[in-house]
């Protein structure tokens, strides 16, 4: 199973979400302060989640200089099925194999019919990871 009791207390609407949601929004912190939020796509794997970033990208700078960060899944558009966790980033010399195949699996279709590439294309754009390590899961 993609997501484990280590990440939730309860391992039910949150897990399921986190194992199927497409879109999640990572937050982390600029050099002066200020939050920055990216829409990222996701995989879960081992009780962490994983998120591919260009090499260059602001959050990558960010984690460096702050791994404090949190990760939240949209509502339902009525206030409910909030899932917000904070969680410990870092940068990963190389993903585990598991979360390319994993990252490959979920987003092949998308990738494939709306992006018009493919998976292997996306890793080789976005080919730094990004573990999370949940430290606090809040879902209501």
């Amino acid at each position: 199973e993609a997501c484990g009791m280590g990440i939730l207390p309860d391992s039910g609407r949150a897990a399921e979400r986190l194992d199927h949601e497409v879109m999640g929004w990572l937050t982390t912190v600029t050099a002066n302060g200020r939050p920055q939020s990216s829409g990222v796509w996701f995989v879960v794997r081992d009780d962490a989640i994983y998120v591919q970033s260009q090499r260059e990208a602001a959050k990558l700078r960010n984690i460096r200089a702050n791994g404090k960060v949190s990760f939240h899944l949209d509502g339902d558009g009525a206030g409910g099925d909030i899932v917000t966790i904070d969680a410990d980033a870092e940068i990963l010399d190389a993903p585990p194999p598991s979360v390319l195949d994993a990252y490959s699996e979920k987003y092949g279709a998308v990738i494939r019919e709306r992006i018009r590439s493919t998976p292997e294309a996306m890793i080789d754009e976005y080919p730094t990871t990004i573990r999370l390590t949940p430290r606090r899961v809040r879902a209501w």
